[in-house]
């Protein structure tokens, strides 16, 4: 299952990270919570998590150069 982060989930990550403490407390929906063996474990997923929120959606614009030609009938 891939996770979907926001960034609110990352700012939580990173003052859990700035406070010393291994356990977060994400706002739903779902509100969840996690317990981290090290600040190395929180560290790694915060990485992942500001990858996915920094990445652009991608999307592609159609264009047209010749105009629109309705169907010829017959």
């Amino acid at each position: 299952m891939a996770a979907i982060w926001t960034q609110a989930d990352v700012d939580a990550l990173s003052a859990a990270i700035a406070t010393g403490v291994l356990t977060v407390k994400y706002e739903g929906p779902p509100a969840r919570e996690q317990t981290f063996q090290s600040i190395d474990a929180m560290r790694r997923l915060l990485a992942e998590m500001v990858r996915q929120v920094q990445q652009p959606t991608a999307f592609r614009l159609a264009s047209f150069s010749g105009g629109f030609n309705p169907p010829r009938s017959f």
